[in-house]
């Protein structure tokens, strides 16, 4: 099992990333690089919440072959009181031989700097750009980021001179990579405290309000107020850029050297727009550059860039206003079946999308009545009540993890209650639980987070390029202070243990802090007890009370402005319910109609030859009959007939192909 835990991480961890990068980018519409680049990223620093477990219990083994081959004379005083008997002193199952970890360590780490500090900010400029060549994209995203670049080199070269001037620091490679390393990590704590501040708070909270159901479908209408006045915007939006692409694709004939940057811009269009361009475009006419003005590349360029953004706008709205119908009347019709005598789940609509017959089978009606109005509140009140647990070992762990004597951080004491018998799947375990609660509390606030129209990760594939890569420089920045973070928790970090004992594999890339004491013994230790002050404000909504008062909408059931939103987004809801009702209604007629009426046609057609048949019959009969016999009652009879046949036949009647009325011509006969 040598290296085998490992490499069954590293290929679960791969899919799992690329699991979620599909359901929040589109792999057909965005640029390979762009997906590739947000891939990298989003793996590396899932990889690294992994992995990192393995490296403890890797190290706490290590420690003890350690302490069990060292003497009593030359080992400390803190190898004899860990070592244990050489029969407790066995291999883990997910032991990782020695320098596997130090080099994976140093190419993960290395690569996700290199992602977050360097690559990923240019390729957001050249995602964003609007130029029509690669060239011009790389020199649009050189332009952008100079400034960005020239900061950093400028804070740089003013720390190298001062080291060089100053006589009294002797600084080598390795420190200087060192201070390097702190000063992101810091940068990243200072980022990390406040989104788990945020995290720690919001995520048990919203498990607690999701057992309500009336909170559910009051917040759900004001999403819908808000969602239809951003929708409206991005269709004004849109209307007014196209209306300057059609100027301009009118004013840029065929033959123009600008034609194919117009070319360019139309294929980035809706098709309903390019049809519409189409149609109206005359490009048959010469271009006279000394009669017109015609636009320059650089506001083709600013126009293409704004044709992305608005486009892409666009799309989001119009799948996220669907996805927002759909959960409204899923919320009222739990709220309608929750009275159901007959406890089957009852929908209002049907679903649009095929439903997998394995979970149909299983799914049946009363099994989702059971889990939607029983069960399903009760589990997410429970959940919620794991999860605050959670989060006031996490608060208390991070305002006492300073603390060694006694050892007051709970994540510590249950590291090392199992450190002393050996437990390494228990290690692990509660090691991996700690650090994956830790990372989904900051990692749901990286996708929760909104920043106006420029950052926004939304779902079902509606995520632009910028935002994609905005997100993986986000993690790959909190990803290793959070880690350094967790291990101080554990006391695995001998900065923060004071103990002289063999440093994780990880920490040994890092590097000693003790380069910078004031960082070391002051930054790392005090800030992070920041988080109980962010934790109260989350939980008095100061956040969301500010931006309200800032003229920004937030969800609060205490507002006069909230309470019109909900009116507002109920109405819209309940006109596109009854929009939908009128749509199905239409459809089931149509349905019943070709049901019952399919096969008129071929049977019309039958009776019609029939019909002349007769007719054909009936009048070499009648011919060869004497005139006395016809009588009144013969007459209404027949009369009769042609009329049944007028009423069966009333697609086929073509009164411009008859002459006479056949009544009176069978009376004059």
């Amino acid at each position: 099992m040598s290296g085998a835990a490992l490499g069954l991480e590293i290929v679960f961890v791969f899919f799992l990333a690329l699991f979620l990068l599909h359901q929040y980018g589109d792999f057909k519409k965005q640029h390979r690089l762009v997906v590739v680049a947000t891939l990298l990223a989003w793996y590396l620093c899932f990889l690294i919440v992994f992995i990192l477990p393995l490296d403890v219990s890797t190290t706490i083994y290590n420690r003890c072959k350690l302490a069990v081959n060292s003497s009593p004379a030359e080992s400390n005083g803190s190898y004899v009181t860990l070592a244990p008997s050489k029969q407790k002193c066995f291999k883990p199952w997910s032991y990782i031989p020695n320098g596997i970890m130090p080099i994976f360590w140093r190419v993960v780490y290395w690569t996700s700097q290199f992602l977050t500090w360097i690559l990923l900010p240019f390729m957001q400029s050249y995602a964003r750009s609007g130029g029509f060549s690669i060239t011009g994209k790389i020199k649009t995203a050189l332009i952008e980021n100079a400034i960005y670049y020239g900061t950093y080199l400028l804070i740089f070269g003013a720390f190298l001179i001062y080291v060089a001037v100053n006589p009294n620091f002797n600084l080598q490679w390795n420190q200087l990579q060192t201070i390097g390393i702190a000063a992101a990590n810091t940068w990243g704590l200072f980022l990390l405290v406040l989104l788990l501040g945020y995290g720690l708070v919001e995520i048990p909270r919203s498990h607690w309000n999701g057992a309500k159901r009336g909170y559910l479908l009051m917040k759900t209408y004001f999403k819908a107020a808000k969602l239809m006045t951003e929708k409206a915007d991005a269709e004004e939006n849109l209307e007014d850029i196209m209306e300057e692409v059609r100027k301009v694709s009118e004013s840029i004939k065929y033959n123009h050297p600008l034609r194919k940057c117009v070319d360019t811009i139309l294929k980035k269009c809706p098709i309903e727009y390019q049809e519409r361009m189409g149609r109206n475009m005359d490009d048959y006419e010469d271009f006279d550059e000394r009669q017109n003005s015609y636009p320059s590349e650089k506001s083709l360029v600013k126009l293409h860039k704004q044709v992305i953004y608005s486009v892409q706008r666009h799309r989001r709205t119009q799948v996220q206003w669907q996805i927002l119908l759909e959960q409204a009347f899923y919320l009222e019709d739990v709220a309608k079946n929750e009275t159901s005598a007959t406890r089957q789940f009852i929908h209002t609509f049907h679903s649009q999308e095929p439903e997998n017959k394995i979970i149909q089978y299983f799914y049946t009606p009363t099994v989702e009545w059971y889990w939607e109005c029983l069960l399903r509140p009760w589990f997410y009140r429970v959940l919620a009540v794991v999860l605050a647990t959670f989060s006031v070992i996490v608060v208390w762990s991070e305002c006492t993890f300073f603390s060694t004597k006694p050892v007051l951080s709970l994540f510590a004491v249950f590291i090392q209650l199992a450190e002393k018998t050996y437990n390494y799947i228990y290690i692990e375990m509660a090691c991996f639980l700690t650090i994956f609660f830790l990372s989904i509390c900051v990692y749901s606030t990286v996708f929760r987070i909104r920043v106006f129209n420029y950052y926004y990760l939304a779902s079902h594939h509606q995520t632009d390029a910028y935002s994609l890569l905005f997100s993986g420089m986000l993690f790959c920045r909190l990803t290793p202070p959070l880690c350094l973070n967790f291990l101080g928790l554990t006391h695995m970090d001998a900065t923060i243990s004071h103990k002289n004992t063999q440093p994780t594999a990880y920490t040994s890339i890092m590097g000693s802090m003790r380069v910078l004491s004031f960082i070391a013994d002051g930054f790392y230790i005090y800030y992070p007890m920041l988080v109980v002050i962010l934790c109260i404000a989350t939980y008095f909504s100061l956040g969301t009370r500010c931006l309200n008062l800032l003229g920004f909408q937030q969800f609060m059931g205490d507002s006069e402005m909230t309470s019109d939103l909900i009116d507002e987004g109920k109405e819209l809801i309940r006109r596109e319910k009854r929009k939908r009702q009128r749509q199905e209604e239409g459809e089931n007629r149509r349905r019943e109609w070709k049901e019952r009426y399919g096969n008129r046609d071929d049977s019309t057609r039958n009776r019609v030859v029939h019909t002349d048949q007769k007719e054909s019959s009936f009048s070499e009969t009648s011919a060869n009959r004497p005139l006395s016999k016809y009588t009144r009652s013969n007459g209404r009879s027949e009369r009769d007939r042609i009329e049944l046949l007028q009423d069966a036949e009333p697609l086929d009647f073509n009164a411009d192909s008859i002459n006479d009325d056949p009544l009176e011509s069978d009376s004059g006969r």
